[in-house]
This record gives C-alpha cells, structure tokens and sequence, in this order.
C-alpha cells in the first residue's frame, strides 16, 4: 500500500505541474524544464513552454478573412526553435521547487540526481548560474503554438543552456530576426476576396463576364512579432499584386488567357463595367463557353499577397508570396434568341 501511495503521489504531481504548461511529464522523473532526464522510449516529449514572442497585427480583419497559403512549396515557419526565457535566479527557485515536491512525494534520489549534476553542482554548471545572473539568461526549446503536433516540432531537443548577453547561442534553431519573420508570415491573415463582376446576375454564353477589384479595397497588412526584452522584431508587410481566375470549368476562358490580372498604378485589379462597353474585351474577367444549367460555376478569384519583412538590426528581405482565394457561384444562361 505504501508503494501504491507514493506512486499515485508522484502521479498527481506530475499532472498538475504539467497542467500549469511548466514543463513536461518525463518517463523516468522530474528534470529542467524543457528537457527529460531518461528517455526510456528514445522519443523526446518535446518542449512543454510556451513561447513568449509577441505578435501584433496592423491592417484590415473582416470576420470572413483568412490566413494566406505560402506559394513556395515545401516553405513553412519553424516548428520549433530556443528562446532566451529564464534569469538565473527565476531558473533556481522554479526548479528547487520543483525538485522538493518530487521528493517530498517520496521521489527517489536518483530521479534527479543527474538534472542536480548538470545544473547545480558544476557539470556543467554551478548554482544555476545564480553568480552571472544579470550576465545572461537560460535558453530553452519552445515549440510553435501552430504547429505543435507537426514531427518537426520534437526536433529540438537539447536541454536548457546558458548564453551570456550578447553572445551567439551558437546552436540551430536559436531565434532570430528571420524566424520572427516566418512566424510573423504565418500570422497573417487577409480579408476575402470580393470581386465585383458584371453581369452581377446571370452570366451569358459566349459573352464576357468583366471582373474587377476596386482602389483601396484592399490595404497592406503588416504583422510584427518580437520577444520582449530582447530587442529582437521582426514586421511582415503583405500587399496585394495580382489576381488569377479560375471560371470553375473547362467550358470557359480567362481574360487574359493567363486568367492573372496584374494590379493597376491605382491599386484596382481589372476595369469597372459601364454602359457602351459591351462590345469590349475586358482586361480581367471570363468567358463562359456552355451554360451551367439548373446549376452554377465556381469562379474561384485568388488574390497573390507580396510580402517582405525588415527587423531589428537592419534585417530584413523577401518572403514567399501568400495568397487567399474566394468562391463565387455563377450560374451561365445560354444566349437568348428573339423571335420577329
């Protein structure tokens, strides 16, 4: 009964200290935070803390926008990465604490005895670095609150190190301005595509359907993310530069036969409609070949995001360009005859 007791001890402790999200649950007991002492299943948990990058958004949000989709294939933001986060004596009482709870729920010396080693008693480190403690900070692996269950976000796994205030980690995966960035990237979110179209009912056989965007109705976004206390930003700026149609069939053409309408000097996309144009090819829009009968087509208009970023430092470049796409149904009549 005594064993049994000390088991469920150790196992409500370590649910209510990983529920407070301060380090993870560990196979073969308690260790720093964002590491495990034995891996008994040679697969680390990975990092349990949450980042503390800070992210702002500047810019138009509608309740029916969105995030963008990277053009580039295979891109995406890091799944993980290390973070500066603790001083030295935050280090030290968190983890005392957390080793007297251990024991005092009848933990066994040794459950710790390495994690005391390492950070503590000069294997690498001395008193948690407590001497140096306004020299630098401990770093430690966080994972990207996107994508926590992505394989990618169990690669960082080194143990929580110690960098001094202006020195290079020197490890992969550290934070940086560009990681910032790719984080900012994918924080970004833009408003729907609304097209305007004309005819704005039924679209006719064979006759152009003109589609256009209107000046101003789209605004840059800018998204910034930095770790406060660091000084390390980054600020993504995302600025609409062209528009694809796709009618939805195959019975159809794009105008241009490209179906990508390039942004105007003005900011438009495409031309408004207006009487006597009848006759004219519209610079963006479609053609219907065949009517869509009791049903409609999808004219999926897809608006191309340019995005560069600058950040601390004098950082800064390009990024994949993002895009978000909108579904208009349209139903295609077939050409009225007239009877004399």
């Amino acid at each position: 009964m005594p064993a049994l007791t000390r088991c469920l001890g150790l196992a409500a402790l370590t649910a209510a200290l990983t529920g407070l999200g301060t380090f993870p649950a560990t196979a073969g007991g308690f260790d720093a935070v964002g590491s495990q002492q034995k891996k008994t299943s040679g697969d680390s948990s990975g990092p349990a803390l949450e980042s503390r990058v800070s992210i702002t958004v500047k810019g138009a949000k509608t309740k029916d926008g969105g995030p963008i989709t990277s053009t580039a294939v295979g891109w995406e933001p890091p799944a993980c990465w290390y973070e500066p986060y603790w001083k030295a004596k935050d280090f030290k009482t968190f983890n005392e604490a957390k080793w007297s709870m251990y024991e005092s729920a009848g933990g066994e010396p040794e459950g710790i005895a390495d994690v005391q080693a390492r950070y503590k008693k000069g294997h690498p480190y001395k008193d948690f670095n407590v001497a140096k403690n306004d020299e630098g900070m401990w770093w430690v692996a966080v994972k990207n609150p996107e994508m926590k269950d992505d394989p990618a976000a169990k690669s960082c796994t080194r143990d929580p190190f110690w960098v001094d205030n202006g020195q290079d980690p020197g490890v992969p995966q550290a934070i940086d301005t560009e990681t910032l960035a790719g984080l900012a990237h994918q924080r970004t979110v833009v408003p729907p595509t609304e097209i305007s179209m004309a005819p704005n009912g039924k679209s006719t056989v064979n006759a152009p359907t003109w589609v256009w965007l209107d000046k101003g109705a789209f605004k840059p976004v800018s998204v910034t993310a930095s770790l406060p206390g660091t000084g390390l930003w980054a600020t993504t700026t995302a600025k609409p530069v062209s528009l694809h149609l796709d009618p939805g069939t195959a019975d159809a053409e794009t105008l241009p036969a490209s179906g990508e309408c390039l942004i105007n000097d003005d900011g438009s996309i495409g031309e408004p409609y207006a009487r006597g144009k009848g006759e004219l090819t519209p610079p963006c829009g479609v053609r219907y070949l065949r009517s869509s009968g009791d049903g409609t087509y999808g004219l999926e208009a897809t608006l191309t995001w340019e995005i560069t970023w600058e950040g601390a430092g004098g950082t800064g470049g390009d990024l994949p360009n993002g895009t978000f796409a909108t579904t208009t149904e349209v139903p295609v009549q077939e050409i009225q005859s007239v009877n004399r």
